[in-house]
């Protein structure tokens, strides 16, 4: 008999429970609601909130690791990848894309380009501008300052100074002025 006094608080908590608990009231995704004004039920985020993985470290204005050709070829190699099928594999604006009608992105050796600062490349690969993709979850920040070095060098070969030449192409470009 005790036992069973002792069991009836128990059958009386477990009767309360109901699968309405489980059954709540909720939106699946994308699905619409009377509740706002604009009908829909999944709200955008406030204005100038961060992702969980967001990086949150200040991003320097040069290129933050020493220039070696291992760097450079990397910058190669994801430039191509990422880069070239737009901007070409010279940096002239005229990759596969544009040639089947894309619209041209602007060549890397316009002046404007040629004097922007390293930072601005940086974050035009991570957020995109104009019709350009953002790649800054694709391409990691190393990376992305693999592909800005070697972007200077693709602009430092077509505007290098005559004197930063060594002796035997100076020669040559004489040669071929004398024509």
């Amino acid at each position: 008999m005790r036992g069973c006094i002792l069991l009836l608080p128990f059958l009386v908590l477990i009767a309360g429970c109901k699968q309405d608990m489980a059954d709540q009231p909720r939106y699946d995704p994308l699905e619409g609601s009377k509740q706002f004004a604009d009908g829909m039920s999944a709200r955008t985020p406030v204005e100038g909130t961060v992702t969980r993985d967001a990086d949150l470290a200040t991003t320097p204005d040069k290129i933050p690791y020493p220039i070696t050709m291992a760097l450079l070829q990397r910058g190669q190699q994801r430039f191509d990848i990422f880069c070239s099928p737009c901007h070409g594999r010279t940096g002239d604006g005229h990759g596969m894309v544009v040639q089947r009608g894309f619209p041209a992105p602007p060549s890397y050796h316009q002046d404007a380009l040629r004097n922007a600062p390293d930072r601005h490349f940086y974050d035009v690969i991570s957020n995109g501008y104009g019709a350009m993709y953002p790649y800054g979850a694709r391409v990691p920040p190393a990376d992305r300052w693999a592909i800005v070095a070697y972007i200077r060098t693709l602009q430092y070969s077509r505007y290098a100074p005559v004197g930063a030449l060594p002796g035997t192409l100076r020669a040559k470009l004489d040669a071929d002025a004398a024509r």
